[in-house]
């Protein structure tokens, strides 16, 4: 719990990042500097500032606490990149929802950057090098600015080469931020200077240990401050060994961290597990870092040798087997293998006085390092859940004796009911933290997906759970899990309550949640986060203190959000439609379908797909951030990326060649035009010349833009019936989906959450595949208007094809009605069998529905925030009351 009266670095974006000593490192995401990403380099030469937020995007998605981001490079405008970066940022939640590092060697850059960042950034850098007027001026408006600042040990004299001239430096500089500008000591952050060991030169030894001791005394010594520094430097005189420098990365931060070291650069793909590196190895290492011998580095370059790549073992270690039994229970558990589990359990029950001493005994004991492992950043989701695998096996075994012998249940730390809302299908995150917690002690009550809060409240007053955790991925699913709140209110429950999942976040909950419901409210994000949440809630020593504080937390969150200054400008409805998209029609540019109309695919071979996945999303659906094929080469999760990639394949295998799961697909092209500004009109035929029109209601940009930037509606893709000009679209929706539940349900019967998980997470891919291969087809088959189009997978991935499938429910189109829609006009239902639930979520789940348009000048874009006018005219050509209309927009998108 955090105590108000220390001082911590606090920054934010839209949510806050609090750094304690409980903290684990803070890493920093340095894919949108100009000098760290050759692609993000182009993109911003190019102004492709959009494609741009997409790696920001992906940043945070990995993972990255805090995003560093740097424009200075000799041929753009570095002033004008930051300002325009910073202000698309902010108005996308999922990126500006962690902090900023503003990173310039310019100060004019810098002070651009700090006039229009959300939130509480910080200022990558200042140092003393230019004097200590210069240092003293630059502090002074970063403090006015509100920010935090990260301060080089650099001088008048040079960068600290030294334990000496670190400290020196650091000292005079905190001496003046904290005495003569009363810059607040735990806003400051310093970079020490991380320099390579191991180059043969004898003034180079002491880099590490200079680094690591400095470290450690300005911790001790310069109260409340943080340290950082870019890790790959120490390193570099091992560039093309990759073992060496994953355990010179290891080690370095292992110690650095020790002495105070919180936040800092690392590559993921160059990081060993401290406990795993080889011990000789280790040695030599550590004998480098920490400068341990005279001729440490003339060793560690001979031994580098016989390491240079060196694949890891691949035969079969049985030499634990002959480890104590404890030890045998806990490493078929870290590691995740059931093969003998069986046979030690016996062992360990023939020892215990009751059976249910071994589930207490010896496996919680295992579990408990699992806990640990996984909290600490150790392991990592994939191999969680391989543990609960041969922990349920072990259970299973169990049982029987247990319930011969009478004995009493099992004490588990608490009993956790969870459930997908009503109308919502997917439950992929939900199985995750429901084995995580498991894994933990923690009984689960698991109701499935689309539950009904009658259900949910009966369930929970049935098991007498402790914790009630509610996921959901769809928009409506927040209505849902609002009115479950309110019932719980009304019904006086007092067990708290976990929000998770993709469309939910810590502003909905604070915002819509947390006022009508008396009891903890806590937005859990991820899987390791819902552990330590849980235990919080239900410590029997701290849990009110911690309760009342994350009240206090939401009800201030809350007041800022719903308080924040109106940094942007909207347009009216009429204004955004005067600034529309103007495209020059020209028939040219039109290509008619070569064949109108609907088609069906029944029982597609789903071996068609498999060159058309994108392996990214799997892995991150399993909390391994990084982008396919570089994740498996990833020094932090790159082992268990392979690991897991390759039980992936052989699924995926299976799937295909025993046809276990059934592919179906509809779509249609048609002849549309855009009618009334907004809408879409198109003419379906059916039989005897007559035609029966359809309409989908588009929605407009409203934020002001700059001077010739329009605000765009996907409806300005279309020719406007005034033109004379006949256009065309298409609507689509395409399922891997059936056979899925079957195939899961037979893991679960076979105590496999791993199985289970993979094969939803396969199903899922292969849809997107299917989406993607359709769409490929139809732009140069059936539509044919790019026939002469040769993209790689990657190429399609990234989205160089002409054309866009926007889907009803995401950023360019983000309200689930339309759907309906495109039901109707396809007749999904009736002739592929994918259903909508109440919430307008599609079952099977893996599945995807959408537009298509094949314009030239066609792009994806996101709508951002509307205004209620727009609101209000949306329910009127829908012909619904306009509280129906907001329950099926995205919450963070009408800006009050």
């Amino acid at each position: 719990m955090i105590d108000k009266n220390t001082k911590y670095l606090k920054l934010s974006g839209l949510e806050p990042l609090i750094i304690t000593p409980e903290s684990n490192f803070v890493n920093v995401g340095e894919r949108t500097n100009v000098a760290g990403s050759k692609k993000f380099l182009r993109l911003i030469k190019e102004r492709k500032f959009e494609e741009a937020l997409d790696v920001a995007r992906h940043q945070v998605e990995g993972g990255a606490q805090i995003i560093d981001i740097n424009m200075d490079d000799g041929l753009i405008d570095g002033k004008e990149a930051m300002v325009n970066f910073l202000n698309l940022i902010g108005s996308e939640p999922d990126i500006a929802r962690v902090p900023i590092m503003i990173d310039s060697s310019k100060w004019e850059i810098i002070e651009a950057g700090l006039q229009v960042v959300q939130g509480k950034c910080v200022v990558n850098s200042i140092s003393l090098k230019e004097g200590e007027d210069e240092f003293i001026r630059q502090a002074t408006l970063i403090k006015r600015y509100g920010a935090a600042v990260i301060v080089m040990a650099f001088d008048e004299v040079g960068q600290a080469d030294n334990y000496e001239r670190r400290i020196e430096i650091a000292k005079r500089s905190y001496e003046v931020l904290v005495n003569q500008v009363n810059f607040p000591p735990e806003d400051i952050i310093f970079d020490l200077n991380i320099f390579p060991v191991a180059t043969g030169m004898d003034e180079h030894r002491k880099n590490a240990i200079d680094f690591i001791e400095g470290t450690r005394w300005v911790r001790q010594n310069l109260p409340h401050c943080s340290v950082s520094g870019g890790v790959s430097n120490v390193s570099f005189s091992f560039r093309g060994n990759n073992p060496v420098r994953e355990a010179m990365h290891s080690v370095f931060l292992y110690h650095a961290i020790q002495a105070g070291m919180n936040i800092g650069i690392v590559n993921p793909a160059l990081l060993e597990v401290y406990d795993d590196i080889p011990k000789d190895l280790l040695e030599h290492v550590e004998d480098v870092i920490l400068d341990r011998r005279d001729d440490a580095t003339e060793r560690l370059l001979d031994f580098a040798e016989t390491v240079v790549g060196k694949a890891k073992e691949s035969k079969v270690d049985l030499s634990w087997r002959k480890e104590p039994l404890q030890n045998r229970i806990t490493r078929a558990l870290v590691k995740g293998i059931d093969q003998f589990i069986v046979e030690d359990i016996e062992e360990a029950r023939q020892q215990a006085s009751r059976p249910l001493e071994v589930i207490e005994g010896n496996l919680m004991t295992g579990m408990n390092v699992v806990g640990d492992l996984f909290g600490s950043g150790k392991m990592f989701l994939p191999q969680v859940v391989k543990s609960a695998r041969v922990m349920k096996k072990a259970v299973a075994y169990l049982t029987p004796y247990i319930e011969d012998s009478k004995d009493a249940t099992t004490s588990a730390a608490g009993k956790i009911l969870m459930a997908t809302v009503k109308g919502d299908v997917h439950d992929i995150g939900k199985n995750i933290v429901s084995v995580v917690l498991a894994c933990n002690n923690y009984e689960i009550v698991d109701l499935g997906v689309m539950v009904p809060p009658e259900i949910i409240i009966q369930k929970a007053k049935e098991e007498q759970v402790d914790v009630i955790g509610l996921s959901g991925l769809i928009t409506p699913s927040l209505d849902e899990m609002v009115f479950l709140a309110k019932e719980m209110e009304r019904q006086q429950f007092t067990v708290p309550l976990l929000i998770g999942g993709a469309t939910t976040s810590k502003a909905h909950t604070a915002v819509k949640i947390d006022p009508v419901y008396s009891q903890s409210v806590v937005h859990v994000n991820d899987a390791s986060r819902a552990v330590t949440v849980v235990g919080d809630l239900l410590q029997k020593d701290t849990s009110e203190g911690y309760k009342k504080s994350i009240k206090l937390d939401y009800e201030s969150f809350r007041d800022r959000f719903l308080n924040r200054t109106k940094q942007k400008e909207y347009l009216t409805l009429e204004g955004a439609r005067q600034n529309k998209l103007q495209i020059n029609w020209k028939a040219s540019d039109i290509t008619k379908p070569k064949a109108l109309g609907i088609q069906v695919w029944e029982d597609f071979d789903l071996k068609k797909l498999k060159d058309f996945i994108d392996w990214s999303p799997f892995f991150r659906s399993w909390d391994l951030h990084g982008k396919y094929p570089n994740i498996l080469q990833d020094d932090v999760v790159g082992e268990q990326a392979q690991e897991l990639f390759q039980d992936a394949q052989k699924m995926l295998d299976q799937i295909l060649d025993e046809k276990l799961l059934k592919a179906k697909a509809i779509f249609g092209l048609f002849p549309a035009n855009q009618v009334n500004e907004d809408d879409i009109a198109l003419a379906i035929q059916n039989g005897e010349g007559k035609s029966t029109q359809y309409v989908f209601r588009t929605l407009r940009q409203q934020l002001k833009k700059r001077e010739g930037v329009p605000n765009i509606a996907l409806a300005d893709f279309i020719a406007p019936k005034t033109t004379g000009i006949q256009d065309y679209m298409g609507c689509f929706c395409v399922t891997t989906g059936f056979g899925t539940q079957e195939l899961a349900q037979e893991y679960e019967k076979n105590l496999d959450d791993y199985g289970s998980i993979m094969v939803k997470a396969l199903a899922d891919r292969l849809a997107e595949a299917f989406a993607e291969y359709l769409h490929k087809e139809v732009r140069t088959k059936h539509w044919g208007y790019a026939k002469a189009e040769t993209l790689s997978n990657d190429d399609l991935i990234d989205e160089k094809y002409q054309g866009i499938r926007p889907a009803p429910g995401y950023p360019a189109c983000p309200d689930h009605l339309e759907k309906l829609t495109i039901w109707e006009l396809l007749k999904v239902e009736e002739k592929i069998g994918v259903q909508l639930t109440d919430s307008l979520a599609m079952w099977p789940a893996a599945s995807v529905s959408g537009y298509y348009f094949g314009h030239p000048e066609t792009k994806y874009f996101g709508l951002g925030k509307i205004k209620l006018d727009q609101v209000a005219d949306f329910a009127e050509r829908k012909g619904i009351p306009m509280e129906e209309a907001e329950k099926w927009l995205a919450p963070n998108i009408i800006e009050n």
